[in-house]
């Protein structure tokens, strides 16, 4: 029986892989959609859904422990993380059954097995084996690398997956755990929406984190009011140490730390800071899903663990084979991935000809970012740090959240937006936000950097009333003094308005 032949093979279902495969058959390829686990891959079944899922549990405990504030009287209610983690294993389930539906409906054929690149070329075609329960062996014109990562896993660390916990382990359908005390070492993205569910849940929660502060890549103003309600919830956070070694007791976990300024061959000798809790979660980052791909027979070059790209096309050192997603490195995030695969599919499809696609290149400059504490974080853009190192002269504006009339009728007054702009031109050079909606808030900010408008544009556009999204509209006029609900903020000198 010979081998079937594909326009495009996939390897890895994540949302980078998934998208590429439905992407490049409705241009009217021919797919092999290659999976060793679940369709969905971690965002959908260990990440971003299920901790959406259960994030939406904590907020709603919030809400029911402020409802008093409403006119609703409430009592005896009762947190339980079990039915909270059925919830969310429910709602994982119904999309991953909503891919494979996708799949079906553009008649791509999925494989669910190791994919490993056997040999072949960009004119002859590569040859990949799927080991799985039924092994097999196909031909495809093109290959798009979509492997995702998986937590690093540090020796030191001895995570055991029974006290000492990855991401991973955590979000496992069948973890109900909610533990009296819980380390988590690492101040991150990851580490910060964990410590806000189990500290909502009832576990008294402790952060260890090797920089000045945590989640460090964001605005000052945006990492002091996040302390503010970590701090609020209990949430004690350890900076500028560096975590030397966690060990399971039996009883429970300790974990042994020093100055995070010291040298690594001065640790040993150096004062040490001893916790100890019942669970440790370890939360420092990913390793790139890279390994036993066939990569170096082939000649696809990799730099610890990346694979290596063309920055533009995405396009491996080997012709006809692409790299999308964690397994490139760069910015680790899903919709990063899905919009690499449209990049991918694009170049790929292209090369090969007769589809309906020209050849593209990516562009990184307007890519938002979402954090999922209480309040929501989202930022587009640079921050006022990076616009100084670029030497732009900037504009902020800011507004308060406890100023718009919608955020006060739903008892959602934390939190602000700032939105910067080139003193030049007004052009919107990017935004922070904390508060409710602030990823959907950064989305409209998005689309205005991807088009270049400016504040003046934003000002100008009528937004409903009462909204969340007058957030957008009010922090543009406040970036040139035009904020109606801001006080003392005067308009400045030499701007022509429209209006």
């Amino acid at each position: 029986m010979s081998e079937k032949t594909y326009d495009i093979a996939v390897i890895g279902a994540g949302p980078g892989g998934y998208h590429s495969a439905i992407r490049a058959a409705q241009y009217g390829a021919k797919v092999a959609l290659i999976e060793k686990d679940k369709l969905g891959g971690t965002c959908l079944n260990r990440g971003c859904i299920p901790t959406k899922a259960l994030y939406a549990s904590t907020h709603l405990i919030e809400q029911i422990q402020e409802a008093e504030g409403f006119g609703i009287e409430i009592s005896g209610f009762k947190a339980n993380l079990a039915k909270a983690v059925k919830r969310k294993n429910k709602i994982v389930e119904e999309l991953v059954e909503g891919i494979a539906g996708l799949q079906k409906s553009w008649k791509n054929d999925v494989f669910f097995g190791h994919g490993k690149i056997l040999g072949g070329n960009t004119d002859s075609g590569f040859k990949i084996s799927v080991q799985g329960e039924n092994n097999k062996t196909i031909n495809a014109k093109r290959v798009i690398l979509a492997t995702g990562s998986s937590p690093a896993l540090i020796p030191a660390f001895n995570i055991d997956g029974e006290k000492i916990l990855t991401s991973d382990d955590v979000l496992d359908p069948n973890f109900t755990t909610v533990p009296e005390k819980l380390i988590i070492v690492g101040a991150g993205v990851i580490g910060c929406e964990f410590a806000n569910i189990f500290a909502t849940f009832g576990s008294k929660v402790e952060m260890i984190e090797f920089l000045p502060n945590p989640i460090a890549t964001e605005e000052p103003m945006i990492i002091k009011e996040i302390q503010k309600k970590l701090n609020a919830l209990g949430i004690v956070i350890h900076t500028s140490q560096a975590v030397i070694s966690v060990e399971n007791t039996g009883v429970g976990v300790k974990v042994i730390a020093c100055s995070a300024d010291l040298p690594r061959d001065q640790q040993a000798d150096a004062e040490k800071f001893i916790y100890e809790a019942d669970l440790c979660l370890i939360s420092i980052g990913r390793a790139k899903e890279s390994d036993n791909l066939g990569l170096e027979k082939v000649g696809v070059e990799t730099e610890r663990g990346a694979i290596k790209v063309n920055p533009s096309t995405l396009e491996t050192a080997v012709k006809g084979i692409y790299a999308i997603g964690d397994v490139i490195g760069g910015v680790m995030l899903a919709h990063v991935a899905s919009h690499e695969g449209n990049v991918a599919v694009a170049n790929a499809l292209a090369s090969i000809g007769n589809f309906p696609v020209n050849s593209t290149t990516i562009d990184y400059d307007v890519l938002p970012a979402t954090i999922f504490t209480s309040p929501n974080i989202g930022s587009v853009g640079l921050r006022r740090k990076q616009a100084k190192e670029k030497g732009i002269d900037v504009l902020m504006g800011m507004f308060p959240f406890s100023a718009l009339g919608k955020a006060k009728c739903m008892g959602e007054e934390e939190g602000f937006i700032m939105i910067l702009a080139d003193k030049k031109d007004y052009r919107i050079i990017g935004a922070s936000c904390i508060g409710t909606g602030a990823p959907e808030l950064i989305s409209e900010i998005s689309l205005a950097m991807k088009h270049g408008l400016t504040v003046h544009d934003i000002g100008e556009t009528i937004h409903s009333h009462p909204t969340i999204s007058e957030m957008v509209l009010e922090g543009s006029e406040a970036v040139v003094g035009r904020a109606v609900h801001k006080k003392g903020h005067p308009i400045l000198p030499k701007v022509r308005y429209t209006y």
